[in-house]
């Protein structure tokens, strides 16, 4: 794209407006363009850490805020707690944690764990979300079921992953939660019986053929070259293997804790491999976003300059001016085998530094791979850029031993 040829979202009638009431959803999201045919416009949310570099606190705070939500419509009723994969892990598991939720479960797109259901998302680059607690007694926790995304755009995937966990453990009521709602009037109509909380809502105008519109546009330019090419360091760092990693099997809430406690060890075991003098971004591997936020606070309160972000599957459309949220974006060879060969990192940089900024990129073992260290895979690009690149290896959690781990657990429970 030159100069000569200026262009914003708003020139493609892509716009975001607020709701006379409450908090402006404009402060939550900034519209963007991505690169799918079912639906070419995406909502980059400045309070997630999934595309932007956030500060933790600005992440924490606004998963609270909504669990805050939550819990006046739950009454001190028990709820298991389900988050959309990939963007709405984290989100999901911080609302669990802030409630206290006996069960918190997200879904995955990660195969190899023994799955116990399915459904699809229709308008998602990678439509189907798999479940893989680790027995399918931990769905049926309490007659609440709430279910965490980032937003609600046309409640299609609430719905539809509604009556998919209806069918493997029904429960009396469902409480959707999202940072943002934008359904239209019809859309509001259309689950009556479900009830519908976010901290902010509003409606996005989409421009008729906007697909078209996308696919029109000049090819974005991907994986920054920099002068002077950055250095990398892996790490293989401890994690208790009766401590789930994230909510892909299931967390208990016995287990909120111990997760954030093994957190804040991996961060004391990367600090002395990080420079305390510049400004560190903690990247996520996909899913793993949990993880690496903790990690990111314990980091902080250890006297890190920090921020957090995660990779994701989805291609949006990068394009560098002030007015659009994905000004730089990185293309690269999924760490993981996978029929979708590149993943993607936007932005990735934080300014008021005169060297690019330093990343600690925390993944499982699942994710690392030669393919991580391969030509065009995340290491080689971010290092191409100039990013000194430190790498936190953790053990993945096996469905297998922690159900082995909570049998007890589940013993006691039912004993009382």
């Amino acid at each position: 794209m030159t100069a000569a040829a200026p262009w914003s979202v708003s020139e493609l009638g892509l716009r975001v407006h607020d709701s006379p009431d409450g908090t402006p959803v404009s402060h939550l999201i900034r519209p963007g363009l991505r690169q799918n045919p079912r639906r070419a416009h995406l909502l980059v949310s400045t309070v997630l850490g999934k595309h932007l570099p956030t500060p933790p606190a600005t992440v924490r705070d606004s998963a609270d805020a909504l669990a805050d939500q939550v819990a006046v419509l739950l009454r001190g009723a028990p709820a298991t707690v389900f988050g959309f994969a990939e963007t709405a892990t984290g989100l999901g598991h911080c609302v669990a944690a802030r409630l206290g939720s006996e069960v918190y479960l997200h879904s995955t797109r990660r195969r190899g764990a023994h799955t116990h259901g399915t459904f699809t998302e229709g308008h998602s680059h990678a439509t189907e979300h798999l479940l893989q607690p680790s027995s399918p007694e931990l769905l049926d926790s309490g007659r609440v079921l709430v279910l965490v995304d980032d937003e609600i755009s046309t409640g299609t995937t609430a719905l539809d992953s509604i009556r998919a966990l209806h069918a493997i453990t029904p429960h009396d009521r469902y409480i959707v939660a999202s940072l943002v709602d934008v359904r239209n009037n019809v859309q509001h109509s259309a689950a009556p019986s479900i009830e519908f909380v976010s901290l902010a809502t509003g409606s996005v105008d989409v421009p008729t053929g906007l697909p078209e519109l996308v696919a029109d546009l000049p090819s974005a330019e991907w994986n920054p070259i920099s002068p002077r090419a950055g250095a990398t360091r892996i790490l293989q760092v401890p994690w208790p293997s009766d401590v789930p990693d994230g909510g892909r099997h299931g967390v208990l809430r016995q287990e909120h804790d111990r997760i954030r406690s093994a957190a804040g060890d991996v961060a004391l075991a990367v600090s002395p491999h990080l420079d305390p003098g510049r400004r560190l971004l903690v990247v996520g591997h996909e899913e793993l976003m949990y993880l690496p936020l903790c990690v990111a606070e314990s980091l902080g309160e250890i006297g890190f300059d920090v921020h957090y972000q995660t990779t994701t599957r989805s291609p949006a459309y990068v394009f560098d001016s002030p007015d659009y949220p994905l000004r730089r974006g990185f293309r690269f060879i999924s760490p993981e085998p996978d029929p979708a060969p590149y993943r993607h990192l936007y932005n990735a940089e934080l300014p008021g530094t005169d060297r690019p900024t330093q990343i600690l990129f925390v993944a499982d073992s699942r994710a690392d791979t030669d393919r991580l260290r391969a030509p065009g895979g995340l290491l080689d690009v971010l290092t191409a850029a100039g990013h000194d690149v430190t790498v936190a290896v953790v053990p993945a959690s096996r469905q297998e031993d922690l159900a082995q781990a909570r049998r007890p657990l589940s013993h006691r429970a039912a004993q009382r």
